[in-house]
């Protein structure tokens, strides 16, 4: 997987950048199984949300609650368990970027 400039970016200027690498390749194998193939805008726009997912872990701060009845979550929870100390609502908001990219199918 090649990311953009932008994804790059959000890696380097990421408080975590080791940890977001590391949670990048992870949810990066779990869709290759899943076969699901983010674009590069999508693959930039994940990585943005889970540059922010792990600050929101280290902040100890929450989102706002979400429907929680649209979506698939296994690879979101699986992604956010990963992270750590992040509410369930994060799964829910992180899984609408897998869902979107299924569509590329």
């Amino acid at each position: 997987m090649e990311l953009a400039m932008e994804a790059q970016e959000i890696i380097r200027q990421s408080a975590e950048p080791e940890k977001l690498q590391s949670i990048i390749k992870q949810t990066s194998a779990r869709l290759a199984e899943a076969q699901i193939e983010p674009t590069e805008l999508q693959w930039t726009i994940l990585i943005n949300h889970l540059n922010e997912m792990l600050n929101r872990s280290r902040e100890g701060t929450t989102l706002a609650g979400v429907d929680r009845t649209l979506f698939t979550l296994q690879i979101a929870q699986e992604t956010t368990e990963a992270i750590g100390q992040l509410s369930e609502d994060e799964w829910y908001v992180l899984a609408v970027h897998f869902e979107v990219a299924k569509q590329n199918n």
